[in-house]
């Protein structure tokens, strides 16, 4: 078994208020996720490590993020949250970049107007990442594609992960227009893509690994295996799936791949394009 790392996971204590986003629809996950629930499932998976994401927009979620993984080995990178469109976001950048686990920074994007990545304050932030060597991910909805194309293309050196395949609309099928947006983003080498959040998406009580597959045929025929890195977005799955059977469903599918590309997919490209 080769080594594997989780490139997309959560930690919260739960506040109704803060993570109001967390409906009556998901009441399973309306409680507490720490690192001692999630070690044990990692172990009995195989993984040796995650990186841990922001679910809240504040400092203070970076905050606990790092605090959680200065005494969590299993954590092997945070993706934190900061006010990219603040004017002193250099300072801030400055402020954090003593804490080597922090490899990067997100913003719930798809929470925001369609156009909000285009903002001259938020690519000023994206612009002061760089000479951090800080990544971003980049999380939306599959109209917002052409939005992020035009990002990546401003910023060929800034490195950038496509966080849940960008969210395509699984459960109703459709997938033509979230198709061509991928198929224009991959074209950029400064993008990688998380193979994550794809259960949520489709329909909760009834998925088969049958629906996900022409999602994962387009992500695979798009980005080459030294691109895509596997993410369980735990604890949110458990609204629609458990870890094994997401781990279990990409293990089917890439069984047909060589173990090298296996290897690249599990680990080494979580790996690389945080620089764990």
């Amino acid at each position: 078994m080769s080594k594997r790392i989780d490139s997309h996971q959560h930690f919260w204590v739960f506040d109704p208020v803060r993570d109001s986003w967390i409906d009556e629809t998901m009441q399973n996950i309306q409680r507490d996720f720490l690192p001692e629930d999630l070690q044990p499932i990692l172990k009995e998976n195989q993984f040796e490590g995650c990186v841990a994401v922001q679910a809240s927009q504040s400092e203070e979620e970076t905050h606990f993020l790092l605090d959680l993984a200065s005494k969590n080995d299993f954590i092997k990178g945070v993706v934190g949250w900061i006010d990219l469109r603040n004017e002193n976001i250099e300072e801030r950048l400055q402020f954090f970049s003593n804490q080597k686990k922090l490899k990067g920074f997100r913003h719930v994007v798809q929470g925001e107007a369609d156009d909000f990545m285009d903002g001259e304050e938020f690519r000023r932030g994206i612009k002061a990442l760089k000479p951090f060597n800080y990544t971003y991910d980049i999380l939306i909805f599959h109209r917002q594609l052409p939005a992020a194309v035009s990002l990546v293309k401003d910023f060929p050196n800034q490195k950038f992960v496509i966080d849940h395949i960008a969210k395509p609309d699984i459960k109703s099928g459709s997938i033509d227009s979230w198709k061509s947006g991928i198929e224009e983003i991959a074209k950029y080498d400064n993008v990688w893509c998380k193979i994550s959040g794809m259960v949520t998406e489709a329909d909760w009580k009834n998925w088969k690994a049958e629906d996900l597959k022409p999602y994962l045929d387009v992500i695979f025929e798009n980005f080459s295996a030294d691109k895509l890195m596997y993410g369980s977005d735990w604890p949110v799955l458990n609204v629609a799936s458990d870890y094994n059977e997401v781990v279990k469903t990409l293990e089917d599918y890439i069984s047909k791949l060589s173990v090298e590309d296996q290897n690249k997919i599990w680990f080494e490209n979580a790996n690389e394009f945080y620089e764990l």
